[in-house]
């Protein structure tokens, strides 16, 4: 059995873990007692990648492949 180490090269980064933290999120903002804020980033990187970066308290930080554009 081999291992591929993940690099940056292989590792393909879909939209899906940023998208599912945003719903939990709100979620979590809806059933607080109080208010509360979402703001969300996105920045342009190298290699047809972008940077989703959430604001919520903390920040979390996604960094995503660019849809292909027919």
């Amino acid at each position: 059995m081999t291992e591929e180490r993940m690099t940056i090269d292989n590792l393909e980064h879909s939209a899906a873990p940023a998208e599912k933290k945003i719903l939990a999120l709100f979620d979590e903002i809806l059933n607080h007692d109080g208010f509360g804020e979402i703001k969300v980033e996105v920045k342009i990187l190298k290699r047809k990648q972008k940077e989703v970066i959430i604001h919520c308290g903390k920040q979390y930080r996604f960094v995503v492949d660019t849809p292909q554009q027919a």
